[in-house]
């Protein structure tokens, strides 16, 4: 049997063989296409290509894309598990040609892998095509020797692509599989006439010919391409044998570890291989959203993978898993796909733990949830209800993190679903309680102020590597309010534009440079410097003298110190990314930073707190590093060619044909294109400032180099100089000095409680002289000076004592105002009145409330004045 790892490389291979271009597959989340939650297409990481915006360097390309669809228009979550061939994760084998070949050779490709490389019965497939496109029809009759009865043409809702409302589009062509006649649906299945699955879509060709450019203009493209995609998962059922996707070896193995850890057999019964099939579903989605970086959160991509842990621990209840077991079925998927998929096998240990401490988590709450849940649909069904409200779904989800989905699946059962609208107002309401006080900066994106730069095409040419001055034309200015001008006057901010430019414009988490500009007319301070596009940098100026002109020559001059300082930081920051990997494991990836050149702040991917030995042991690695003086070496490099010598790409960064590799020979090497030292040695010292956690998983280390290292080193000592001073110690003696001075402070509030428990006790004598009675009962109401109301209570055990029948209520006035009440009635008198039921009266007088035990009731206030009232309705209340 041929395994689907093995139909993956094969058909990798042959379009290899055919002149195209292997492309890694992108992440999860899509780089640059804010328009999509996750990648759900082989053709999302070259929708820039099809549009005309960027050129790789090839003209063919075949990719094995890892996609996700669990919202949207593409919601698969609900079906998963449920039928054969609807998954949340799933990989997408796709080849491509940008202006190359077209309809014929995507056809001839299609036709020659599904029938000589993996052998496909000829006989069994068929054809779809676009209503009017009679060229594919004659080429599927030219290539495949497909007859009319076996060429199917369908309409746009089948057969017809498009990017969106505009943009590239074009028909396309759809192959078939026949499973046979014994799955049919019925006399009428047929293709177009059903969506049984005799009939199985396995490969779509998507021809893009046409430009849409509005509702009623379509014109042809001067450069058609294709954009297949075909299903591994489908594939392999087919070459399998099998009718389900989940049959296939791919899965097989991840319910199979599921199964035994359950101890419960796959295929004995639906309920249970439902829940299997779901388990293995989620398992492979977890496994790859965390090795890309996604980590659980309330939020986004982080709530989607939330949702995806929980509702498979839901479906691990429904087969008897009580304890963790996703983190090993997400690690059989490692086993099963790593070698296809390195990330998987990198992220490993880092992505178990991160998944069982969400199990965990969860773990704690999910049997209450369920059991409030079951308790409501109880309820329903007893009063005839058939929607849960959105209200009560709402706190589901806000008390014990119920996703929206477990509450349809458990209440589906029964014939009762949720309000989701209701639902979502609910949440809605709560973020904007949440955002209430947030106010926006009001800042433009720079993307908007130079979007008709951007799409003139105007460029600036960066030369700071190597020089920190230039002189070049002034080819833009943007006025602060974002128009273009012809001068900026002193006085005026806005942003100038050169040709060429010694200044780093902010990007990757790398501060801009600042500097000077001058002209024949005018001198500027460079403030900031953007990054306005892949190829445009932008200086945002302050004219200090007379004015810079439009067209005229400028010499721009980038401060030396303060590229030096944020070079420090930068170089620094990649020595500590490797020294965090050898302290705290492979599973340590950056998740962001910052570098200024006052400090470097840096984001990484770690589930608990750093200790400080790890810490030391770190800071530790990044000065020996310094120490070595080691040089900083860059070299621009092919892609390939880089990750092979070991460089480490960022996640979520877009890279090129070509890229900077930062390297410091024996220490660390990574894609960069920031600026940075000649050599380690002059970032003079590393201190880590702080560490802390910023999002689940993910924890923060803020540090400073050179002279903010030790400019931060001599604050301590100033403030270590004055604590020493301020406990009259010397060097070396502080903690110890501190331990007794604290044990000091302890001892006297000891000795503080016990006199005010004595002098309250004492006053007990004297007090006993306001006993009188009332109604035949012993009534003791008095003031007590007590600091405490650990004091009061002492002097109530001590007038109890003394009054072994009755009922007593004192009083003491505290600090700040407040009231403390006790009042307690001897066991004899419990018929007649409690002592909570007189306590109740009376610290309403002192303008609190209060409660306790027949025998001894206590309450709290704010009003003192209100004493004599609080005693005066004890004694009523014992009058009757």
């Amino acid at each position: 049997m041929m395994t689907a790892n093995e139909i993956r490389a094969k058909f990798l291979e042959y379009f290899v063989a055919n002149g195209h271009q292997l492309v890694s597959s992108s992440p999860l989340v899509p780089r640059e296409d804010p328009t999509l939650l996750f990648t759900n297409a082989g053709m999302v990481q070259f929708k820039k290509v099809f549009l005309g915006q960027d050129k790789p360097g090839y003209k063919r390309a075949t990719t094995s894309q890892k996609c996700l669809r669990v919202g949207g228009k593409h919601n698969d979550l609900e079906n998963v598990g449920r039928t054969a061939r609807h998954h949340t994760f799933f990989e997408m084998l796709g080849n491509f040609s940008f202006g190359d070949y077209f309809k014929e050779d995507a056809i001839k490709f299609a036709w020659t892998f599904l029938t000589e490389v993996i052998g496909l019965d000829k006989s069994r497939l068929y054809a779809t095509v676009y209503l009017d496109d009679d060229e594919a029809f004659g080429l599927w009759k030219k290539i495949a020797g497909l007859s009319d009865d076996r060429i199917f043409r369908l309409g746009e809702k089948d057969n017809f692509w498009s990017m969106g409302d505009t943009g590239p589009c074009g028909p396309c062509s759809e192959i078939m599989y026949d499973r046979g006649e014994e799955i049919a649906c019925g006399p009428n299945c047929g293709i177009g006439t059903c969506d049984c699955d005799r009939y199985l879509e396995i490969w779509n060709l998507v021809f893009m010919q046409y430009d849409q450019i509005d509702k009623d203009t379509r014109v042809s493209l001067p450069r058609p391409s294709i954009d297949t995609g075909m299903g591994l998962e489908r594939i392999a059922a087919v070459v399998q044998g099998v009718h389900s996707n989940f049959d296939i070896d791919l899965f097989q193995t991840i319910i199979a570890t599921a199964a035994s850890i359950a101890g419960v057999a796959y295929g004995a019964d639906e309920e249970s291989d439902t829940a299997l099939r779901v388990i293995g579903d989620h398992s492979r989605s977890v496994a790859f959203l965390l090795a890309d970086g996604v980590m659980p959160s309330n939020e986004g991509r982080g709530y989607v993978l939330r949702r995806l842990i929980r509702r498979a621990l839901r479906f691990g209840k429904l087969i008897g898993l009580s304890d963790p077991f996703l983190f090993k079925t997400a690690g059989t998927v490692v086993d099963v796909m790593g070698d296809a998929y390195p990330e998987l096998v990198a992220s490993r240990e880092f992505m178990e733990r991160v998944v069982r401490e969400e199990e965990e988590r969860f773990g704690v709450t999910l049997d209450k949830g369920l059991a409030i849940l079951a308790e409501e649909l109880d309820r329903m069904a007893g009063a005839g209800e058939t929607t849960i409200t959105g209200q009560f779904a709402f706190k589901l989800y806000d008390t014990y993190g119920f996703p929206l989905d477990i509450v349809n699946d458990v209440a589906g059962k029964r014939g009762i679903v949720a309000d989701e609208d209701g639902y979502r107002v609910c949440m809605a309401e709560q973020k904007a309680r949440a955002k209430k006080a947030w106010k926006g900066s009001g800042e433009t994106d720079p993307a908007v102020l130079f979007l008709e730069l951007l799409e003139s095409g105007m460029k600036s040419r960066f030369v700071g590597y190597e020089d920190l001055t230039a002189k070049s034309r002034v080819n833009a200015l943007i006025s602060a309010e974002g128009q273009a001008v012809e001068r900026l006057v002193a006085g005026e901010t806005g942003y100038m534009v050169s040709a060429v430019t010694p200044f780093y414009g902010e990007s990757g988490g790398q501060a801009g440079d600042v500097g000077t500009v001058s002209t024949l007319t005018g001198d500027a301070a460079v403030v900031g410097t953007v990054k306005a596009g892949p190829e445009l940098t932008a200086h945002h100026i302050k004219v200090e003298r007379g004015e810079v002109l439009l067209d005229q020559e400028a010499e721009l001059t980038v401060d030396a110190v303060v590229r030096t300082a944020t070079a420090r930081n930068h170089t620094t920051t990649h020595l500590l990314h490797k020294a965090l990997k050898n302290v705290l494991g492979g599973h340590v990836n950056q998740a962001g930073s910052l570098v200024t050149p006052e400090r470097l702040r840096f984001d990484f991917t770690h589930v608990s707190a750093m200790t400080p030995e790890e810490i030391a042991r770190v800071e530790d690695e990044v000065n020996a590093a310094i120490l070595l003086d080691a040089p900083v070496v860059t070299e621009v490099m092919g892609i390939e060619t880089a990750r092979a010598k070991g460089a480490t790409a960022l996640f979520g960064e877009k890279y090129g044909d070509e890229v900077r590799v930062v390297e410091v020979p024996g220490v660390s090497m990574e894609f960069c294109g920031g600026t940075h030292l000649r050599a380690t040695g002059q970032a003079g010292s590393f201190l880590i400032l702080s560490e802390s956690g910023v999002a689940a998983g993910t924890r923060r280390i803020e540090a400073a180099t050179g002279v903010n290292a030790l400019a931060h080193m001599r604050a301590i000592r100033g403030e270590l100089d004055e604590a020493l001073h301020a406990v009259k110690a010397r060097p070396g003696e502080l903690v110890s000095r501190v331990k007794k001075l604290q044990d000091e402070i302890k001892a006297l509030g000891k000795e503080k409680e016990q006199l005010a428990a004595k002098l309250a006790s004492g006053q007990g004598r004297d007090l006993l002289s306001g006993l009188e009675e009332i109604g035949g009962v012993k009534v003791l109401c008095a003031r007590v000076d007590a600091a405490n109301v650990k004091a009061l209570r002492e002097a109530m055990d001590d007038l109890r004592s003394k009054v072994p029948s009755g009922v007593v209520a004192i009083a003491a006035e505290q600090e700040g105002g407040k009231v403390s009440l006790i009042v307690a009635v001897s066991k004899d008198l419990h018929g007649r009145f409690t002592a909570p039921a007189l306590i109740k009266d009376a610290a309403a007088a002192v303008g609190g409330s209060g409660g306790g035990r027949p025998d001894m009731a206590q309450a709290g206030g704010t009003n003192p004045a209100g004493i004599d009232e609080a005693f005066a309705k004890v004694k009523a209340a014992v009058a009757g």
